[in-house]
């Protein structure tokens, strides 16, 4: 201690002395740093190196695996070369519900033309593959994969078991398939027709006015037929464009109702129908797009007057908000009613509750459906309600 003391004495003697001999400042604070550093290196405590942390290792060679298949939103088995499941991703444990580490895949999955392709998998050493309709826990159609795959630290094979839900896209398949048969059967009459009335008129009826005129009116009707099914076609090929866009303006339903119903008046008149319009003295605003409102209100409206001929009355009633209530419009008709086994499917493409019934009213089978496709993209929905002999209730909520 006093050797330090004195080495900090002498460098500060030193540095006087530089000072009185007219040494610049900097040069005598360095000559005494260069002098104390020796000093303070002395003094400095030797500090230890820190202990070394145990680094803990995961020994599982399955880790990487099973961080991959935890975000999959289809579900995932994990086996190994026995069909024991070695883990399941959370897909497959929120479908299919838990399966303990350790237990054969038999357990949880039961299908048979799944365990037959687990099993052949398992005898061949090969990849598997098939597609299974299953009802439970809803009614699903999956394409069901099995894969060999090896660990990347050698630690040996296993095999991945994946459930990837094809249900939209054979739904979609269907309904493409549906669709194609059906607008080709609408189209098939008409063109048979025209061509059968092209054909007497070119033979037979070649020199008969009366039948000429006949003939072209009929011919003029289905052509008129094509083209409103073709209009009605279009107009559901570009709602489904934009089925996922809600619209942004608001409109208010008292007017536009009211202008659709006088401009159905005329059609009403010729039925012998009676359109009563009730509607509030406030405006009723909604989001939505007013040309398609208009187009879903027409539909219903005009429905009513056709098929509800024989009640001579149709009510139209808007109701606002009240209470947290939704907005509501009824179109009632007082009619022959629709029976219960229909109304599910009434929005359907092309159904018919009555095929004769609808193609003597000039209707093409796609009007409900661009109803429903509408009020979908408006995040409303259509309530069916009918009995026999007492009419039917068609409620748009918003």
């Amino acid at each position: 201690m006093a050797r330090h003391f004195f080495s900090l004495l002498m460098a500060a003697a030193g540095v006087a002395a530089l000072i009185a001999a007219g040494t610049n400042s900097w040069i005598a604070v360095a000559v005494m740093t260069l002098a104390v550093l020796p000093s303070l290196a002395a003094r400095a405590p030797v500090v230890a190196p820190p202990p070394a942390v145990e680094t803990l290792i995961d020994t599982d060679p399955l880790r990487e695996v099973k961080a991959a298949f935890a975000g999959f939103d289809s579900p995932v088995y994990v086996l190994d070369l026995k069909a024991n499941v070695l883990y399941q991703n959370p897909s497959a444990r929120h479908i299919f519900g838990p399966i303990d580490q350790g237990q054969h895949i038999s357990v949880k999955v039961r299908m048979p033309v799944v365990a037959d392709m687990i099993r052949d998998a398992l005898a061949s050493g090969r990849n598997g593959q098939v597609e299974f309709a299953g009802t439970v826990p809803s009614e699903s159609v999956y394409l069901v994969r099995m894969v060999r795959a090896e660990a990347t630290d050698g630690a040996g094979a296993f095999y991945v078991l994946i459930f990837r839900d094809i249900s939209e896209a054979r739904r979609i398949d269907r309904m493409r398939s549906d669709f194609v048969a059906n607008a080709s059967h609408e189209l098939r009459t008409p063109l048979a027709s025209l061509r059968g009335f092209i054909e007497t008129l070119l033979g037979p009826a070649r020199n008969d006015a009366k039948a000429q005129e006949r003939f072209l009116n009929i011919m003029l009707e289905q052509v008129t037929r094509m083209s409103r099914l073709v209009d009605d076609l279009m107009s559901l090929s570009r709602l489904e464009l934009k089925a996922r866009l809600a619209p942004g303006d608001e409109v208010d339903l008292v007017p536009l109702l009211g202008s659709v119903t006088d401009a159905l008046s005329p059609l009403a008149g010729d039925l012998g129908v009676d359109i009563r319009l009730k509607l509030p003295e406030e405006p009723v605003l909604v989001m939505g797009d007013r040309d398609e409102l208009t187009q879903v209100f027409e539909n219903l409206i005009e429905n009513a007057c056709k098929y509800g001929q024989e009640g001579k009355v149709v009510d139209v009633t808007l109701e606002p908000p009240a209470k947290g209530q939704a907005v509501q419009v009824s179109v009632v008709d007082y009619g022959p009613g629709i029976a219960e086994e229909h109304v599910p499917r009434l929005t359907e493409r092309f159904y018919r509750a009555n095929v004769e019934s609808s193609r003597s009213k000039k209707g093409t089978g796609l009007g409900l459906a661009i109803v429903k496709h509408i009020l979908t993209r408006h995040r409303a929905r259509l309530v069916i309600k009918s009995e026999l002999g007492k009419g039917s209730t068609f409620t748009v909520r918003f």
